[in-house]
């Protein structure tokens, strides 16, 4: 039974539930992208430039461990809605409590790395000395969130698979808000700098974690979420690892590569640093924008695939990419034409603010190329396949940035060569997960549509009418028995009037032989 949060994904047309499923969640990423902002500016702004490069230098190396763990967010998702557009309740039930307690454990063991690899990982990376502190500062108190960040978005992630995604934009706006407030008290109040906003954010993250298992828990429907029911499904774990981990390996292998690119701005120095930084928060405001989209063709491809809608299965593709293309060259634009002001909320030093546009200028008006790369490799995932595309964009994405840092990148160091590599290996990277697309969509076109039936009707159903589904489904069966009966009965009829049977003398053994496929035959029909 459908809930006025939830979006049926399996029926009526694509666009405009594409676009109310997106919509929410490009208001979200935005949100939850100025709040963010919010610490930059609020660092840039009343600490120096200093404290923003500090607070910029670690974000490739942030997203680079967090990623690994979030993979199993987007296996969580993908599973809870093929089981969900499956209608097989009892498997959404373990799906969501193994995610629930597995990202209390991943949370746990980001703790323990961030703290004790901070430095070490930060100087690798050649972070200028004269902010190396304050950086390791700033990395340790957020690494102390994680448990809480890992629970929100496990959480999020399982909401929008059932395409719930209204709630987790309220729930970002109030994080949101206090994040702010906390920032300005922490930093132009008690001066804490670096330290106060990472504590702000810590604050924020776990208000959101709170309000989204209290969500989960008050939902009187087959994702609602119970603490004493939380466990280790070991086949749902299974599941989620096959999906989810390699994931996080495709996203950890995008941050390599930022890791790389990020230790080559680095080397030239902290002014230019700061404008990387700058422009990397605005792109992140079209990048999550685009990401949403990439969250729709997972959620809807898996939903359909569990439905086994396979017909909507090329529309969702065709008009995901329509949408992202138009959200990525849009924002892109808005952009760079107010690329100036822009940039001038992060920093007043007009160095700082020339770095930035020289990055923003190259990235901006191809980055919905990117946004078209994640949507492909999304329909992909949600087909169930999901070690390709890692394997896509080790190639695509990491291999070939690396090799461009290496070749092009050493034979001219330059900061718009550098910069150049990122719509290169986008656009390589977007024609080899369309390609794969088209080959495993004829792969699953291929499986039966019956091998994902549904286990009945959803609790909470009143028992008249799961009575009379029962009752269909019986009548059903006896339908197809008997339509079995006639025809099988009629091949052996035609088969032994040719003559071929009976001048052998194997009439008998025929019909024993032809009695044993008849039932295998019904069996493999009705398995529920």
């Amino acid at each position: 039974m459908k809930r006025s949060y939830e979006i049926d994904m399996c029926n009526g047309p694509l666009l405009g539930k594409i676009l109310q499923f997106s919509i929410p969640l490009i208001c979200s990423g935005i949100l939850q992208l100025l709040f963010n902002a919010a610490d930059i500016v609020v660092v840039g702004q009343f600490t120096g430039s200093d404290a923003l490069a500090a607070v910029g230098s670690t974000s490739a190396l942030n997203n680079l461990i967090v990623n690994v763990f979030l993979g199993f967010s987007i296996g969580c998702s993908i599973m809870t809605a093929r089981y969900y557009g499956a209608q097989k309740w009892k498997d959404v039930h373990e799906v969501v409590h193994t995610s629930m307690l597995v990202s209390m454990i991943c949370g746990a063991a980001l703790i323990v790395i961030g703290i004790a690899l901070a430095r070490p990982l930060l100087e690798v990376m050649g972070t200028p000395e004269n902010v190396l502190d304050q950086a390791v500062l700033y990395m340790r108190i957020i690494f102390v969130g994680m448990p809480a960040l890992m629970v929100y978005n496990f959480g999020a992630a399982i909401l929008r698979a059932v395409g719930d995604t209204k709630r987790p934009l309220l729930f970002l706006l109030i994080a949101g808000v206090i994040n702010v407030v906390l920032n300005l008290v922490f930093v132009i109040v008690f001066h804490m700098g670096v330290a106060g906003v990472a504590v702000a954010t810590v604050i924020s993250q776990c208000v959101s974690a709170v309000m989204i298992v209290v969500c989960l828990m008050r939902s009187e429907t087959v994702y609602q979420l119970c603490l004493k029911e939380l466990r280790i499904y070991k086949d749902k774990l299974i599941e989620i690892t096959k999906v989810g981990l390699p994931a996080g390996i495709q996203g950890a292998v995008f941050n390599v590569s930022n890791v790389l690119i990020q230790s080559s701005v680095n080397s030239f120095g902290s002014l230019v640093v700061a404008g990387n930084t700058a422009a990397t928060n605005l792109e992140g405001f079209v990048y999550t924008s685009m990401n949403a989209i990439y969250q729709a063709s997972l959620s809807f491809t898996s939903q359909n695939i569990g439905a086994g809608k396979m017909e909507r299965i090329k529309p969702v593709l065709w008009r995901c990419l329509a949408v992202v293309f138009v959200v990525g060259a849009g924002m892109g634009g808005l952009g760079l034409l107010f690329m100036n002001q822009l940039l001038g909320i992060y920093s007043g030093e007009p160095e700082v603010i020339s770095y930035g546009a020289l990055r923003m200028e190259l990235i901006f008006s191809t980055y919905f190329f990117c946004g078209m790369m994640d949507v492909a490799c999304g329909s992909v995932r949600g087909l169930g396949y999901s070690i390709t595309p890692t394997v896509i964009s080790l190639t695509g994405a990491c291999g070939l940035r690396i090799l461009w840092i290496y070749t092009v990148f050493a034979l001219d160091r330059s900061l718009f060569t550098l910069y150049l590599s990122y719509p290169v290996t986008w656009a390589v990277t977007f024609l080899g997960h369309l390609v794969c697309f088209f080959i495993f969509l004829r792969k699953v076109k291929r499986k039966a549509a019956w091998e994902i039936r549904p286990q009945g009707p959803e609790p909470g159903v009143k028992e008249e009418r799961a009575e009379e589904i029962y009752n269909q489904r019986e009548t059903n069966e006896e339908l197809v028995k008997k339509h079995l009966v006639y025809s099988c009965a009629v091949k052996r009829i035609k088969s032994a009037l040719s003559g071929n049977l009976f001048r052998t003398g194997r009439f008998s053994s025929f019909l024993t032989l032809s009695t044993f496929r008849d039932r295998r035959r019904m069996r493999y029909v009705l398995r529920p």
